[in-house]
């Protein structure tokens, strides 16, 4: 028996820890994504679906213990409130599959002053 979890909506499968977290909003250990590190030239794509949702040169080190990037790519992702924890805090889905990715909050670098702070497991990096 397979520890894959298959996604019904791309069909892709998945480990539990991505499942948990891409359809059960789960959170990974801060530091613990390899991603972390990434500093090659390529393209973020979603782990659920392979929807291309960031670019390496939007990437940069937020010193949060998670990929953070300033800016997606246009239209591949979506936002809405979550207000779990006892907090109210701003959820990234990918547009494609809806997946969980992470959270947006206004404290990123220019040009836009936003981080987008996302769970790596939740993402597939393609160098170029």
């Amino acid at each position: 028996m397979s520890d894959d979890i298959q996604m019904p909506s791309c069909g892709l499968p998945l480990t539990p820890e991505q499942h948990r977290v891409l359809r059960e909003h789960g959170t990974e250990r801060p530091g613990s994504s390899p991603l972390n590190d990434e500093k090659r030239e390529g393209v973020y794509h979603c782990a659920g679906c392979e929807a291309p949702l960031f670019d390496s040169s939007t990437k940069y080190e937020s010193g949060s213990g998670w990929p953070s990037f300033f800016s997606p790519r246009e239209g591949m992702t979506e936002t809405t409130i979550d207000k779990t924890h006892g907090m109210t805090r701003i959820e990234v889905h990918c547009a494609q599959c809806k997946g969980h990715l992470g959270h947006v909050f206004p404290d990123g670098p220019k040009p836009t002053g936003l981080r987008f702070c996302m769970n790596g497991v939740a993402l597939r990096f393609e160098p170029s």
